[in-house]
C-alpha cells in the first residue's frame, strides 16, 4: 500500500486537497502506458526536480454531479536552478470521476494552428488556466475538448502566448493506480530541435477541467458524501526522473 503524506486540507466550496511534495529520490511507473508513445529520447544530466501542488473540486453549477477540477502545480530544484524540462504529465482522477466528451463540441488542432483559438466551436472550451514561466512572464491557458485518431478522446491544452498546443489523451490507468484512480489525462510534450537540457520550464501551472454545455457537465463525480477522493499528478522529465504527487480529501 502506498502511503500519502498530506501537507494540509482547506475547504474551497466543495472540496480541496493539497498533495504532498513528491520525493525526488523515488521512481514511479507510468500510470497510462498504453496510450500514444513519445519518441525515444536519451536522458540528459540535469537538476533534481521537486514537485508540489494542490487540487480543488468545485461544483460547476450545471448538472447534479457536475464538477470542475483545478490542478495547481509548482516545481523547483534542490539547488535553486531552473527545473529540468518535462517530457510527460498525467493528471490522475479519482475513480468516482467520469468525463462526458461526447456531449460537447470538439475543436481540432488544425483549427487552432491555422485560425487561432477563437475559431473553435462554441461549447468546445472545457477548461482554462495559467502558466508561469521560470525565465519570466506568464500566459493564459485554454483547454478544448477534442477527438484523436483511433477513436481516442481528450483535450488540447493551448498556451496562446507561446503557441503551444499540448495533446492530452483520456486513458484508463493501469496497475496499482487502479486502486485509487479511474482515468488519467496523458500529456506528451513533443520532441524539439532544442537540446533537452536547454528547454524552458514552467515554475507554476494552473489548469481547470470542467464546463457546462446545454445542461451537460464535462466532468462529473459520483462520489457520495463522506467518500475519500484521490487526486494526483505523475510527471517525467528529460533527466529521466519521475515524480508522483498525490493527496486525498473527504467529500462533503
Amino acid at each position: 500500500m502506498r502511503a500519502r503524506n498530506l501537507i494540509g486540507l482547506t475547504a474551497v466550496l466543495a472540496l480541496v486537497a493539497t498533495p504532498a511534495v513528491a520525493l525526488a529520490s523515488e521512481s514511479y511507473p507510468h500510470p497510462t502506458p498504453f496510450g500514444p508513445q513519445r519518441p525515444y529520447e536519451p536522458d540528459v544530466a540535469g537538476p533534481v526536480n521537486i514537485d508540489r501542488g494542490s487540487v480543488a473540486y468545485t461544483e460547476d453549477g450545471g448538472s447534479r454531479y457536475g464538477v470542475r477540477i483545478s490542478f495547481t502545480s509548482q516545481r523547483f530544484t534542490t539547488t535553486g536552478v531552473e527545473p529540468a524540462a518535462a517530457r510527460e504529465f498525467v493528471f490522475l482522477f479519482d475513480r468516482s470521476v467520469h468525463f462526458n466528451p461526447y456531449m460537447f463540441p470538439t475543436c481540432d488542432r488544425s483549427v487552432i494552428e491555422k485560425q487561432g483559438a477563437a475559431a473553435c466551436p462554441e461549447g468546445s472550451q472545457v477548461g482554462s488556466g495559467r502558466a508561469v514561466f521560470y525565465r519570466g512572464g506568464e500566459g493564459e491557458v485554454l483547454v478544448f475538448n477534442t477527438a484523436f485518431d483511433k477513436g481516442r478522446r481528450g483535450v488540447l491544452i493551448h498556451i496562446p502566448v507561446t503557441g503551444a498546443i499540448l495533446e492530452n489523451t483520456l486513458e484508463r490507468v493501469v496497475g496499482h493506480y487502479r486502486d485509487n484512480y479511474g482515468w488519467g489525462l496523458n500529456e506528451i510534450l513533443p520532441v524539439s530541435d532544442v537540446p533537452p537540457q536547454e528547454r524552458p520550464s514552467t515554475k507554476e501551472f494552473y489548469v481547470t477541467f470542467g464546463a457546462v454545455y446545454k445542461g451537460q457537465s464535462y466532468v462529473r463525480s459520483f462520489a457520495r458524501s463522506g467518500t475519500e477522493l484521490a487526486v494526483g499528478v505523475w510527471s517525467e522529465y528529460v533527466t529521466g526522473q519521475t515524480t508522483l504527487v498525490e493527496g486525498t480529501i473527504t467529500r462533503r
